[in-house]
């Protein structure tokens, strides 16, 4: 996808939730983030720097279109899945998680008991969900599918406020949060 191992690729673009910033490594889309303005270029950096060390970073659009071309068909109610190649850097357990996370179908929801009891880690309640805040591309790793056990929205990076729009979106809001 990237020419360069060493380097990022990015893209922005405009949402129902507000702008996202998409960037990928040669291997896949490795970020999605939600925040604003330069507070968003900030937080790629620094976690580019944490993970892969010193890279560049250069804009183009064209080759995150795929993405971006799904990511609006998802927001128009016209896509449920997501065909892209994914490069996540992450602990070990992290990638566990947002394995397990990638099996929730479209519309239904987990508890993070759940999740935990199917990664056949039961007492690491508290665990999943500090990988569901680290998951680094929101949407394409649903982690906006799970909630709390009894079925309040809890925790989302990004805000309750685009966990409920996606949730919405899906036709999946539990009720406890229509109230």
């Amino acid at each position: 996808m990237v020419p360069e191992s060493r380097a990022i690729v990015w893209t922005e673009m405009d949402s129902p939730v507000g702008g996202i910033r998409l960037a990928a490594t040669k291997k896949g889309i490795c970020r999605l983030d939600f925040a604003k303005g330069e507070e968003r270029w900030l937080h790629l950096e620094r976690w580019a720097k944490e993970w892969l060390g010193r890279v560049s970073m250069e804009r183009n659009d064209e080759v995150l279109l795929p993405v971006t071309r799904q990511l609006r068909e998802y927001f128009e109610g016209r896509r449920r899945s997501f065909d892209v190649d994914l490069d996540l850097f992450g602990t070990s357990f992290q990638k566990l998680v947002w394995e397990q996370l990638l099996t929730i179908p479209y519309g239904e929801l987990r508890s993070y008991k759940e999740v935990a009891q199917r990664m056949g880690a039961a007492k690491a309640v508290r665990a999943v969900g500090g990988a569901n805040n680290k998951n680094p591309v929101s949407i394409l790793v649903p982690c906006h599918r799970v909630v709390g056990s009894n079925g309040s929205l809890v925790g989302y990076g990004a805000g309750l406020e685009i966990k409920e729009t996606l949730l919405r979106l899906e036709g999946s809001l539990p009720y406890r949060a229509q109230a």
